[in-house]
């Protein structure tokens, strides 16, 4: 805002400089960048379909006082990513920051980074998806009768994110269009729902019960532990701003409006996040424990659905507030195939992904890496596939999402931190660097330690924990294909002299 947009050239130049060639059409403004974070966090989706997590494992005090905590931290973490961002504006992004700042072993640092953001954005592009499909099934049965079911629900996510990659594939200045237009969806659908639940109820919870009432259906016993698992909900919202960073090399003025758009999109999630929340438990009518544990086990599926029928007193109304969240998770769902083609389109670049040069061709007609579009659907289709025999496997799905991104996004993070000779690119943290990137790592400590751990007791099949499986099968599947190719051809001694040479040319002309 107020600052005059630089030609696209000396975006170009920066990139030269980092090794690469623009080949991405770069039609990006600053609030389309930051509205593609925005729309992958996406309060309507995660609040929403996350809502009976934190409902189970803490009830009120984890949804509305979960929420901010996390939020705080969070913001921490995209405050320190987008530091390092406006240093290295690339599509890469984690990864390569990761092999830009290691001292040692740069590539294996890159590759490793690399693959839990690549894997971790494929789980993230399933579960939203997956449950943008859940949530409009509720909302088909709601309004036509019709009885989800996995089947149904499966074939629904297909449809969903076949659509999405249809839409990318015509072009970055479509997904910039529908970009804009979901930031202001959810902004409007927030401001909508919240008028709604504040004017049409006829009685609300006190501000008391609201921040402090407790509920436990876990099966746990130690109250710090479920309210934990309670974080789940709002730190599984708070995946995907990296995306700022990977649609940099589309972007104007990235090196500034990418890091930008990754704190903002986070910021004003966490207000306008909070503000739901705060509104949708205020709403809910029957307080009581038997009430909330009713709530929990609604044959809608969705609870924030629930809370619309019951406060609402109003069938019209809830279905159209509904239809608002379905709008909103479209939205997103498309924004995170987005975000997830360009960091595979990007990592492919590089030699990782077998099949590589398949994955990094750019169309020239549209400026966007359609076959990698396409790679990412197909991947979210497989991963989200265990659905139609347990939903166990969803959750899971996004266990794996906030464990495996959390783990890429901190990692440059801490390699930053022991660089002394980091120099800050135009946006950066100043004095406050590092207090804020050291509260960032340890958060995400703190938390990929706690998202491996059980959910609920007792431990059976159905609520067994996959997550830590999923985090070593990613490492195991990493050390296998460097061992077998990665060693050899990502971002080999002899590509890097290439890129410097390439760079070079780039600059000259």
């Amino acid at each position: 805002m107020g600052h005059e947009i630089p030609p696209v050239d000396s975006d170009a130049a920066v990139l030269a400089e980092l090794g690469y060639k623009q080949e991405l059409h770069r039609g990006l403004t600053g609030f389309s960048n930051f509205a593609v974070s925005f729309s992958i966090i996406s309060i309507l989706a995660g609040c929403i379909t996350s809502y009976g997590i934190a409902l189970i494992s803490g009830g009120p005090a984890a949804i509305d006082i979960g929420w901010p905590l996390t939020g705080a931290f969070v913001l921490c973490v995209a405050l320190a990513m987008a530091e390092v961002c406006s240093k290295y504006p690339t599509a890469g992004g984690l990864y390569f920051w990761a092999g830009r700042l290691a001292k040692r072993n740069k590539r294996q640092w890159a590759w490793f980074v690399g693959w839990y953001n690549f894997l971790g954005e494929v789980a993230v592009t399933a579960a939203i998806d997956y449950g943008a499909a859940v949530t409009m099934m509720a909302f088909a049965n709601l309004m036509w009768g019709v009885a989800p079911h996995p089947l149904n629900t499966f074939v629904l996510f297909v449809v969903l994110i076949v659509v999405h990659g249809l839409l990318n594939t015509f072009g970055v200045t479509l997904v910039s269009l529908l970009s804009n237009v979901s930031a202001w969806w959810h902004i409007a659908g927030v401001a909508i729902i919240v008028g709604a639940l504040w004017i049409m109820p006829t009685s609300h919870q006190s501000a008391a019960w609201t921040f402090t009432a407790w509920h436990n259906q876990t099966g746990w016993g130690f109250s710090p532990y479920v309210f934990g698992m309670g974080l789940l909900m709002a730190q599984y919202t708070f995946t995907g701003y990296d995306a700022s960073a990977h649609v940099a090399e589309e972007t104007k003025n990235a090196a500034t409006a990418a890091p930008r758009g990754i704190v903002m999109s986070v910021l004003v999630s966490i207000i306008g996040g909070w503000i739901l929340l705060y509104s949708i438990t205020a709403a809910i009518q029957n307080g009581s424990q038997d009430g909330l544990t009713k709530l929990a086990g609604t044959s809608t599926g969705l609870p924030p659905a629930q809370v619309f029928l019951d406060a609402l007193n109003n069938p019209a109304v809830a279905k159209f507030l509904l239809f608002l969240v379905c709008g909103a998770q479209f939205f997103c769902g498309m924004a995170s195939v987005t975000a997830n083609s360009r960091m595979s389109y990007a990592f492919s670049r590089d030699n990782a992904i077998p099949g590589s040069r398949l994955w990094a061709r750019v169309n020239p007609r549209t400026g966007t890496p359609t076959n990698s579009i396409w790679l990412c659907v197909a991947l979210s289709v497989v991963l989200a596939a265990p659905a139609l025999f347990n939903y166990t496997a969803y959750l899971a799905v996004t266990s794996i999402a906030v464990i495996g991104l959390y783990i890429a996004y901190v990692t440059p993070v801490l390699l930053r931190r022991l660089d002394r000779n980091f120099v800050p690119g135009p946006w950066n943290l100043g004095k406050w660097s590092p207090i804020i990137g050291w509260i960032a790592v340890v958060w995400v400590v703190f938390i990929v330690i706690l998202f491996v751990l059980p959910p609920t007791s007792p431990i059976t099949v159905s609520t067994f924990n996959y997550a830590p499986i999923a985090v070593v099968i990613v490492a195991a599947l990493a050390t296998v294909l460097w061992l077998t190719r990665g060693r050899r051809h990502f971002m080999t001694s002899e590509q890097d002299s290439h890129l410097t040479i390439r760079a070079e040319k780039l600059l000259e002309e």
